[in-house]
């Protein structure tokens, strides 16, 4: 035992006669009546609390030795285990994946324990209680791709291919998003899961949440590789016969195939992540593949046995105007001379049935009230505008100089404005009442944006009233929360630490346990379930 614990006495000092006032030893020679049971306690007290010193000290040392090991251990692991490990990978076989992925696990920490917990620091960057093994490594979700035709997905981008019928292969680049995609971009949630995963870099700093593996048997979860959204948006956005057959052939395919995979059978969905970012995306046959994790834009047009915030996944829009890179005002607040911006679609459609499921009133009516409220009010700029090129340089001006911006409910509660705010550091201010937003298990939104009802912002004058109350110091204080965390709503290639590829794939990978524990009890149980999940 060393430095701690030399430098502590096990003796108590020696006892001075009375009236010697050394502190640490056991005063007087008295030995009888009251002056006895005083001295025993005292000495009682004294060794008490030397021992407890004894033990911190100990435990100190302890732990260190412990950590040292654990450290030389792991590093003799991975050398040894690489060097053994990576002839064999190189092979290709779905053997060597199996030992290469058995060799990633027992190199990182014989307890592989996941903890879910996520926390922030005040710079905005995950702390190290997100989801890592004890070990302090991260566990990577293993994510199984399903073979499909490339004219389900990435197909779609790509119309010079010739053969429409082969599945994407691992030495093909996936073609980049096209730039001049217009709105199509704001659902492209699955092209950016579905490069990440073609993606085989090892993972480096945290850049990558997830693993790709051949072997299905190996999977956490299984990736349906259709571009719903896309489809919807190329051959179904008009919603008419025949406009939208292929739209509904593509959804026809993608379905059969996947519902006739034995791992679907075998899980009945649970374990299959399908996006559905754009709320008509799949919608033949979301109800038939409802019991999957939907990657989800809001759930405005679903009924709760269709998509819930308890299975499914809310990923963010991608934002169509660019992020603002340089935002370094010396005096952001005054040099915002708009108070609040909002400029888009103030029509929108008043659409009152979506699949089987009645909607009671479309969102989007608020937008046409709030322009009766506020379009005539000073420092508030209200103009009615479309997605054009001029119309989105337009946006991307008013934002950048503007404090607060509108997010008034679209035909559902959520829409890109809210993401297009957050890329322009303008404080958003949210007026949709059943509105959900991603990663808010994480994320506090409170802290870098506003929320207020439908019912007081009608109020004439009350909303703008508010945003005039809100200090120097409060607005500054969520502008500089919006720069630390608007790097979780950036999607791109290769993935960067935090973003909102990664960000999404950790959301799935809390799904996991439960998904598990249903799948589990399912194999065993010999009558119907008695629970409702």
């Amino acid at each position: 035992m060393s430095g701690t614990a030399e430098r502590i006495s096990l003796l108590p000092k020696k006892r001075n006669g009375a009236g010697d006032g050394d502190g640490d030893g056991v005063r007087g020679p008295v030995e009888t009546g009251t002056g006895t049971r005083a001295r025993r306690s005292s000495e009682r007290l004294w060794w008490t609390g030397r021992l407890e010193l004894v033990a911190a000290a100990a435990a100190e040392a302890d732990s260190g030795v412990r950590g040292a090991l654990a450290v030389e251990r792991k590093r003799l692991r991975r050398v040894v285990g690489l060097s053994l490990v990576l002839p064999i990978f190189f092979t290709g076989t779905s053997l060597s994946e199996k030992i290469l992925l058995d060799w990633l696990m027992w190199s990182k920490s014989p307890d592989y324990t996941v903890d879910y917990a996520y926390d922030y620091s005040p710079s905005g960057k995950l702390r190290s209680s997100e989801a890592v093994p004890r070990g302090g490594e991260r566990c990577l979700l293993k994510v199984y791709v399903y073979d499909f035709p490339r004219r389900l997905h990435l197909g779609m981008l790509k119309n010079t291919v010739l053969d429409q019928d082969l599945p994407w292969t691992d030495d093909e680049t996936p073609p980049v998003w096209p730039l001049r995609s217009g709105l199509k971009k704001q659902h492209n949630v699955e092209y950016w899961m579905m490069v990440d995963l073609l993606d085989r870099r090892i993972s480096r700093d945290g850049d990558r949440q997830v693993v790709r593996v051949s072997n299905p048997e190996h999977a956490d979860l299984f990736f349906v590789p259709f571009f719903s959204s896309l489809s919807f948006n190329r051959y179904g956005h008009y919603m008419r016969d025949p406009d939208t057959e292929k739209d509904r052939l593509l959804q026809e395919e993608a379905a059969n195939l996947t519902m006739s995979s034995k791992y679907w059978k075998r899980s009945g969905g649970q374990d299959h992540i399908i996006p559905v970012h754009h709320p008509n995306a799949f919608r033949f046959y979301r109800n038939m593949l409802n019991a999957s994790i939907f990657i989800v834009a809001d759930f405005g047009r679903n009924p709760p046995e269709v998509s819930s915030l308890r299975k499914d996944v809310v990923a963010p829009y991608t934002h169509v105007v660019p992020t603002y890179v340089d935002d370094n005002e010396e005096d952001p607040f005054n040099s915002r001379k708009t108070l609040l911006f909002f400029q888009g679609r103030i029509k929108r459609k008043d659409v009152r049935t979506q699949f089987s499921a009645p909607i009671a009133l479309c969102d989007g009516v608020v937008r046409t009230q709030l322009a009766s409220v506020l379009q005539n009010q000073t420092e508030v700029h209200f103009e009615d505008g479309t997605a054009t090129e001029e119309g989105l340089q337009q946006a991307t001006v008013g934002m950048r100089s503007s404090k607060f911006c509108l997010h008034p409910a679209g035909d559902t509660p959520s829409s890109c404005r809210l993401f297009d705010a957050i890329a322009s550091h303008c404080v958003p201010v949210i007026i949709s009442d059943k509105i959900e937003l991603p990663y808010e298990d994480v994320l506090d939104y409170s802290t870098f944006a506003l929320f207020y009802s439908v019912e007081e912002s009608l109020e004439p004058d009350w909303l703008v009233e508010q945003l005039r109350n809100i200090s120097q110091e409060q607005w500054l204080a969520m502008w500089i929360r919006l720069k630390q965390v608007a790097h979780h709503f950036e999607y791109q290639f290769p993935t960067k630490r935090d973003d909102a590829v990664n960000m999404i794939w950790r959301e799935l990978h809390k799904k996991v346990p439960e998904v598990k524990l249903k799948m589990h009890r399912k194999q065993r149980l010999k009558i119907a379930d008695w629970w409702t999940w």
